[in-house]
């Protein structure tokens, strides 16, 4: 299923997310299973299978990285299940980097200030990310499509690493 077009969106990756949620509450009204109590039991499941398409879609799509994913998919390539890695070096030598500050961080003289370094780094990094795959979400070369799939890759792994560094940090607050 398209979810830009359930949600009445050009397949895009920036989207207005006001607009999207305006969007969801109008189909929520739509499709609701309450709406639908005095009908056929067909009708009533329908009505559940809609809804459900309607949260599902509004959840891929005012998350960033599973918009992109959506996006990839509706050109034929699957990131949701997939075990390819990253093979860019130069991503895998910052990895390694950023692994060894977050093993540092209890060490440090000064934990919190550690750990502001390391979210500024990966806010930076990830904003050079999403510039890209912008870029290369809007364009129709299949080439453009498979390095977008690598920057989504890159993207998932940040999103694990901040988690990593948000537990290390509630774990020092505790």
């Amino acid at each position: 299923m398209n979810y830009f077009e359930l949600f009445k969106f050009s397949p895009a990756f920036d989207i207005d997310t006001a607009l999207l949620a305006e969007r969801y509450r109008e189909l929520q009204r739509a499709v609701h299973p309450d709406k639908f109590a005095n009908d056929t039991e067909q009708q009533k499941l329908l009505s559940v299978q809609r809804t459900a398409q309607v949260n599902d879609g509004f959840q891929t799509l005012k998350d960033p990285i599973r918009r992109a994913e959506h996006m990839l998919s509706l050109r034929g390539i699957e990131l949701s299940h997939e075990t390819t890695t990253v093979k860019d070096t130069g991503f895998l030598m910052q990895q390694m980097e950023w692994r060894e500050a977050l093993e540092d961080i209890r060490d440090s003289a000064d934990p919190q200030a550690s750990i502001d370094e390391l979210y500024q780094s990966f806010a930076q990094y990830r904003a050079q990310l999403t510039q890209q795959l912008t870029q290369l979400l809007t364009s129709e070369q299949a080439e453009d499509a498979l390095l977008a799939a690598d920057q989504v890759r890159k993207l998932k792994f940040m999103a694990k690493l901040h988690d990593e560094l948000t537990r290390v940090e509630d774990a020092l607050l505790d």
